[in-house]
């Protein structure tokens, strides 16, 4: 795809916008512009102000908080087809944001301006459906993510964390301390997990990495939870 046809059709990666009017389709090309981001940008963080709504359309944006004892936890994640729902709350509130974006992998998006943003809203039925869906939808899993770190054993969201970033390998590349991030608690709390884990044979760690010795265990652990 040539870059003038992406600019074109980049709505088209949205199925959320599939049904939006011709006008207001052709005011969210034409007003928006497409930007490239290296992994590891700040694209937004706490007391910054919203000035554009951004589609991805290639990549993965990792939106996490950081509390004032200076513990970090994951909210959730932006990949290509999906908005922000900090953002849009941002825009809408005209508020300040409370968490920071941070680009995990190269990514590519379509910036619309708050102007642009606003009177879309205002105006166009589809758009308005498109980002209270979104919205929606994103608030049902932050309160999942709520109620894991509330409610959820430990080792039960270890085990469930490991088996999932693993994609089927058994080696992980990760550390104690993002783990922790990810699962929103302390490097201590995921160093004495893994511990056990090792212990029981279920692991073996290394430096940056654990690998997985026994997937079974770890899925009866994570399965029968998820059962009770």
């Amino acid at each position: 795809m040539t870059a003038e046809s992406e600019s074109r059709d980049w709505v088209d990666l949205f199925p959320g916008l599939s049904q939006l009017e011709t006008p207001a389709r052709q005011v969210l090309l034409q007003r928006s512009t497409l930007i490239d981001v290296p992994a590891g940008t700040v694209l937004f963080g706490p007391g910054k102000t919203a000035e554009h709504m951004l589609f991805l359309l290639e990549g993965t944006v990792r939106v996490q908080h950081l509390s004032d004892s200076g513990r970090e936890i994951v909210l959730y994640r932006v990949g290509g087809g999906e908005s922000c729902v900090l953002t849009t709350a941002c825009l809408m509130g005209y508020a300040e944001y409370s968490a920071e974006g941070i680009a995990e992998t190269e990514v590519r998006a379509a910036a619309v301006p708050r102007l642009v943003f606003d009177d879309l809203v205002a105006q166009s039925p589809s758009f308005r459906n498109f980002v209270f869906t979104a919205f929606s939808r994103r608030i049902t899993d932050l309160f999942l993510v709520i109620d894991e770190i509330a409610f959820q054993r430990m080792d039960v969201r270890l085990a469930q964390r490991l088996l999932e970033i693993s994609k089927g390998d058994d080696r992980i590349e990760t550390t104690h301390q993002r783990l922790a991030v990810e699962l929103g608690t302390a490097r201590e709390v995921v160093s004495r997990q893994l511990q056990e884990f090792q212990r029981r044979g279920w692991i073996r760690q290394a430096r940056g990495s654990v690998h997985i010795q026994d997937r079974e265990a770890l899925l009866s652990l994570a399965e029968d939870a998820a059962k009770a």
